[in-house]
């Protein structure tokens, strides 16, 4: 079951839904909008090693945007802290910008039950497209599970995370109790 615009406001309302900054004019008629962070960070390797580390480059979005290249995976980072113990979060695109040749959370866009954190963005563009920190970049939809819940156990990895996180002394990272 996935939760209606006005379902994730009375979630948020009751704790059951992190979203942090929450601002109701981002509510959808079954999602909460997300906006793009100030950085991105990209690989400038002509070869991906996928057995060694990854060198990569960060750069700040400046106020007038940033061109995404096309051949090139971005990773960015929500503005908002988003996390539930009690529901399951999903990231997707806006269709406003696919129809503009931009993919978002090009393999992981299911979260994980109890995590709470600014989420990484997965970032391609299929011709030259202009981004801007802060704007509307996806949305979140929140699905109820079923069956046994188990806790998360993860850890955000040092590559794949546009702003620091991990779970020992990061802001905008915990983990949330999952009840059983």
């Amino acid at each position: 079951m996935i939760l209606t615009g006005a379902a994730i406001a009375a979630a948020v309302a009751r704790g059951e839904i992190t979203i942090e900054p929450f601002d109701a004019a981002m509510l959808n008629p079954n999602s909460y909008n997300y906006r793009l962070g100030p950085t991105l960070k990209f690989s400038p390797a002509d070869v991906i090693d996928a057995r060694v580390d990854t060198p990569v480059t960060e750069v700040t979005i400046p106020e007038d945007g940033y061109v995404l290249q096309p051949g090139t995976l971005y990773l960015g980072a929500t503005v908002e802290t988003v996390g539930s113990r009690q529901y399951v979060p999903s990231l997707i695109g806006r269709s406003s910008l696919g129809r503009l040749g931009l993919f978002l959370q090009v393999t992981a866009d299911l979260g994980q039950l109890g995590a709470c954190h600014r989420w990484t963005l997965e970032i391609v563009a299929v011709q030259p497209l202009k981004v801007y920190a802060g704007m509307k970049i996806g949305q979140f939809s929140f699905w109820a599970p079923e069956g046994h819940r188990l806790p998360y156990q993860g850890f955000y990895g040092h590559v794949s995370e546009p702003v620091p996180c991990n779970p020992a002394a990061a802001a905008g990272h915990r983990t949330l109790e999952v009840a059983a």
